[in-house]
């Protein structure tokens, strides 16, 4: 059933002639008389009895009538709201993120993004895990770590680049690394899932170090906390240690013959096709903000 045959019958019904018919809805009579008897084919019933002087409905027209205006109705209600959706941010955003990038810079900036935007609801799922955001419903996802092959749609935020760093008190108690082979030396906390630090050497060539420490934990939060505490040397991408720099909480550790593989923030999308204006404000203000701080700025341990 279509609603241009419903149409037509509502306006026979109200017109009470096949050419007032045609003129209210700027179609030509024949048109008119097509959507009627389609739709009378497809509901197996007379719902206009046709005169040479007057149309009037039949029982079962009468009968129809109210659910057809009904399904009118509808379709003008539905479109009404949609077009009041454009141009503001509305209706539930689903967003997963790392959990320390989640804490650290995304969930500062959702107090402001629903204050300015009445009609937007968040939903944030912190996790280190890869989570299918097509089977979950998920708008967003947030990435730190390299992406994997994917038919998703990949937007580029900002380079964060990852970092070796130490508390304070464990590099005053070792002797601080200033070479790849120096890190021998040192505890080296593992993050699981990474039991290898990738750097790229002054010549161009890559070059891991399989990391050694007493301690190992599975997710950024637990080996930042390690870190910390002063179990050791640590990497980290910037984002995740960003706070923790500022607080003098962990130094960073410069190398003179490599430095720490790079990594950037990209949002994952399930489509490009018709995205919604609420996707579009998250990721302007997210990429506003991180395009905000000058990581160059920060001091290093050398």
């Amino acid at each position: 059933m279509h609603l241009s045959e419903v149409e037509a019958f509502v306006s026979i019904s109200s017109s009470n002639s096949m050419s007032s018919a045609a003129r209210r809805l700027g179609l030509l009579p024949m048109t008119i008389s097509r959507r009627l008897n389609s739709l009378e084919d497809e509901l197996g019933v007379r719902l206009v009895q046709r005169t040479t002087r007057s149309i009037t409905l039949t029982a079962e027209g009468e009968l129809f009538l109210p659910y057809a205006q009904t399904m009118l109705d509808a379709e003008a209600e539905a479109k009404a709201t949609i077009r009041n959706c454009i141009g503001t941010a509305n209706g539930l955003l689903r967003i997963t993120a790392p959990t320390v990038f989640g804490n650290n810079v995304i969930l500062p900036i959702i107090p402001k993004l629903l204050d300015e935007n009445p009609g937007l609801q968040i939903d944030l799922t912190l996790s280190d895990n890869i989570i299918d955001i097509v089977g979950l419903g998920i708008d967003i996802a947030i990435r730190i770590a390299p992406l994997r092959d994917s038919s998703l749609i990949a937007y580029p935020l900002a380079s964060n680049p990852r970092m070796l760093c130490a508390s304070p008190q464990y590099l005053k108690e070792m002797t601080i690394p200033t070479i790849l082979d120096h890190l021998e030396q040192h505890q080296c906390i593992g993050l699981h899932g990474m039991p290898y630090w990738p750097f790229t050497k002054k010549n161009g060539e890559s070059y891991v170090v399989r990391t050694n420490a007493r301690f190992s934990g599975n997710s950024v939060d637990a080996v930042k906390s390690a870190a910390k505490l002063g179990l050791g040397v640590v990497m980290l991408s910037y984002w995740d240690v960003r706070s923790d720099i500022l607080d003098g909480n962990l130094q960073v550790i410069i190398l003179k013959d490599a430095e720490p593989e790079s990594l950037s923030i990209t949002a994952l999308l399930p489509s490009r096709q018709h995205i919604p204006l609420r996707i579009k404000v998250f990721l302007d203000r997210l990429k506003e903000i991180l395009g905000s701080v000058d990581i160059s700025s920060i001091e290093f341990t050398r």
